[in-house]
């Protein structure tokens, strides 16, 4: 038994050692440096949107000691992830895990680098579920929970298998509870800033309230609120639709709308430019009508 326990410290160790090539310090805000992944050779990184509070005089801790300067490529708050840009090359990428065969209880590790050296944290996946939305309307493709503790510096470090190959990047900024945005969500991210500079994201034009509906739409609809539109803005996608002010918006492309927070997941940068369904309430009726969605500048 203390041989297995001996071997297994050990496999660990060495899978810290080498993950940990592919893990740097990110220093972009006044207090505690941050992590950071490398994501190519060439010296892109990606790290946590809310670690990186300027967009210039920002460095780079690289594995080997060297520290580099970098630029911002882009970033995205809905989904707290950002780009920089490290004038070096020649570094250590890491290998990805599929997510095929990952499960609840399985051993997985959070890396970061806000010193010189990396650090280690161990711990299992807690829950794993299907794609979901953050606050900010950005899409998630997996949930990825673990038990992980989340120390201070951690955020946009590496969680990684057991084998060292990388589940996703850590953070602390979308909930209570230590998530991990996974590899599929960075690979359309990442893709998308190093294109653009920006994820699109779609654009009504709207200022509106929840409100409580009527007892005979409640029964009709199965939902207890929707969205009164206090506000339209001028030329806006909203007004070009003819979405008036005092309509109240019960469903999108499918979708309920009860909150801002259900519009706003319902509002992804693949829709812009088409005319999705739409209900609302206007005059004490219920209408079916066409809403082309626009982009936020």
């Amino acid at each position: 038994m203390a041989d297995v326990l001996v071997n297994l410290s050990n496999a660990l160790a060495d899978t810290v050692a080498q993950a940990g090539q592919g893990v740097v310090r990110i220093e972009a805000r006044r207090r505690l440096p941050a992590s950071g992944i490398v994501w190519s050779a060439d010296g892109v990184i990606v790290t946590a949107h809310h670690v990186v509070e300027r967009d210039d005089n920002i460095t780079i801790g690289l594995a080997n000691g060297e520290s580099v300067p970098a630029t911002l490529v882009g970033r995205d708050p809905s989904t707290d992830l950002a780009v920089l840009r490290a004038q070096t090359n020649g570094l250590t990428v890491l290998g990805r895990d599929s997510f095929d065969g990952l499960r609840v209880g399985h051993l997985v590790l959070a890396l970061g680098r806000p010193g010189k050296d990396v650090l280690s944290t161990l711990g299992i996946v807690s829950a794993l579920g299907d794609s979901w939305k953050s606050s900010m309307g950005g899409t998630v493709d997996r949930y990825l929970q673990t038990d992980v503790a989340m120390y201070p510096g951690f955020s946009g470090g590496p969680l990684v298998d057991a084998a060292g190959k990388l589940l996703g990047l850590n953070t602390s900024a979308l909930r209570d509870v230590s998530l991990t945005i996974p590899t599929p969500t960075l690979d359309r991210v990442v893709s998308s800033l190093l294109t653009h500079g920006k994820v699109k994201q779609g654009y009504l034009g709207i200022g509106a309230q929840p409100v409580r509906l009527p007892t005979a739409f409640r029964e009709q609809l199965g939902q207890e609120t929707g969205l009164l539109v206090a506000s339209v803005e001028t030329d806006s996608p909203a007004e070009k639709s003819g979405l008036l002010l005092g309509d109240t918006l019960v469903a999108f492309d499918g979708g309920a709308v009860r909150h801002m927070d259900d519009l706003a997941g319902l509002l992804a940068g693949d829709k812009i430019g088409k005319a999705l369904p739409a209900k609302i309430i206007r005059g004490g009726q219920l209408h079916d009508m066409q809403v082309t969605i626009g982009e936020r500048a």
